[in-house]
């Protein structure tokens, strides 16, 4: 058996940042009073902007950028294998795809987000499932997530 620890290696952040342990950061890049809760796992080459608000048990995969003043909701999942070949890609990254998320975007606890491309001043609701980019601010729900309304 081999153990892995866990923890944070290699991320370069704001001395402002605050992460609650247990939590597993590496390679990745955390802006001014970021703040990420316990049991968090953000994976190397993710970008988070300033004041940001990670909750616990939320997962960010790589090839994630999120802005300015988001806040990502508790359990929330970040995906970059669509299983493209009929299933997983395993370490072949050249499968994976990028997400990206924009300013003040607020993602509900337990959604997940496809590699998708979400505009600024977005709501998705909780345990909604984002698999297609948002091009309009407003309040989006449901599986697929659908726009609710206007913000």
């Amino acid at each position: 058996m081999k153990i892995i620890e866990s923890g944070i290696k290699n991320v370069d952040a704001h001395e402002s940042v605050k992460v609650v342990m247990p939590s597993n950061l590496y390679g990745c890049e955390l802006a001014e009073n970021v703040f990420v809760g316990p049991f968090v796992e953000i994976q190397k080459e993710v970008k988070i902007g300033a004041r940001t608000k990670v909750q616990s048990h939320a997962f960010i995969c790589e090839l994630v950028t999120i802005g300015t003043d988001c806040f990502i909701g508790h359990g929330v999942m970040f995906i970059n294998d669509v299983f493209s070949s009929g299933g997983p890609a395993g370490g072949d990254a050249s499968k994976w795809k990028a997400t990206s998320v924009g300013n003040k975007v607020s993602i509900g606890s337990n959604a997940t987000i496809m590699p998708v491309s979400i505009c600024d001043q977005v709501v998705i609701g909780a345990g909604s499932v984002v698999t297609k980019d948002i091009t309009e601010s407003g309040v989006y729900v449901g599986n697929p997530a659908k726009k609710l309304r206007n913000i």
